[in-house]
């Protein structure tokens, strides 16, 4: 049956108005879809801001070197600072304090770790080289003297145990404690701990030379554990239970006893800069220095700030 002309107008009206529906829909959905993205992009905008502050973010490398006995919490404070602060790069190195602080007077760190404070001589060579060392206090730590079970010893005077390493007494029954003969374990001369127990228990005599140099507190420790006669001195932080800790002058190196300066062994762990830092050395001390680092410090067994 043909179909009217009137029949297929309105049959035209109708496909028409269905396709205009169609359409409109359409429209409808995509502004939808534009005002989710807009949205999107709105939300990311507003969560990058805490990132944005991309240009603020912080960047660049920094080289550190010193103190075997800070080398492994300062690791440990690059680790965690790295991981918050993805563009940064941190390098830390031991070698001694003395070795740390000779690559910062000829300006090829950004910081010295050091476990002494800076000598006369070494502020000298700073300054006519244009440095200017701050010493900036990151944790204290107190040195252990550690001996091994055999000695039959728990506790030694400061002028015992400076008779003991220049090499008056060779046995430790004259201090009351086993008949064995004394073995000395001490550190190499470059460590800051070597040059600190040296002020601080022999004034101003030499080692004993029959005392074996050691590079590290770990190595001091083994040796210590190995020897029936043998003494030795290490960050407390390195101590453990294969050896025995005497007490010094009566005090062990306690949290308290290290931080009020009762221990007589006590010292505060050093991060040397060329003047006041800024920039990223800025950012990285003064973290250090705050809960982040501190919890560290507590953790790797040395004495927070506070």
């Amino acid at each position: 049956m043909k179909m009217t002309f009137k029949a297929w107008t309105k049959k035209a009206v109708l496909v028409l108005s269905l396709a205009f529906i169609l359409v409109a829909s359409f429209a409808l959905v995509a502004c939808g879809d534009n005002e989710t993205a807009t949205d999107t992009g709105n939300d990311a905008g507003n969560d990058a801001g805490t990132e944005v502050v991309a240009d603020d973010a912080l960047s660049g490398m920094l080289t550190i070197e010193g103190s075997d006995t800070m080398v492994n919490i300062a690791q440990a404070w690059a680790e965690q600072f790295m991981e918050e602060n993805p563009e940064v790069m941190i390098t830390i190195r031991g070698g001694g304090t003395g070795a740390g602080l000779a690559s910062l007077i000829n300006g090829t760190i950004d910081f010295a770790l050091a476990s002494r404070d800076v000598r006369e001589g070494e502020f000298e060579d700073a300054e006519a080289a244009g440095i200017d060392l701050i010493e900036n206090v990151t944790s204290y730590d107190g040195i252990a003297v550690i001996v091994n079970e055999g000695a039959g010893l728990t506790s030694i005077s400061i002028e015992d145990l400076g008779r003991a390493y220049r090499g008056e007494v060779t046995n430790w029954s004259e201090f009351g404690g086993a008949d064995q003969d004394i073995v000395l374990i001490g550190r190499d001369s470059a460590s800051g701990t070597f040059a600190f127990f040296q002020e601080k228990v022999l004034g101003d005599d030499d080692y004993s030379p029959t005392m074996r140099n050691i590079q590290t507190n770990m190595g001091i420790v083994t040796e210590v554990e190995g020897n029936p006669g043998a003494v030795g001195y290490v960050g407390m932080g390195y101590v453990t239970d294969d050896v025995v800790v005497l007490a010094v002058d009566g005090a062990y190196g306690t949290v308290e006893a290290v931080r009020d300066g009762s221990y007589p062994l006590a010292r505060n762990m050093l991060m040397v800069s060329d003047g006041a830092p800024d920039g990223l050395a800025a950012a990285f001390l003064d973290w250090v220095r705050g809960p982040g680092g501190q919890t560290i410090v507590e953790e790797e067994g040395f004495v927070p700030l506070d």
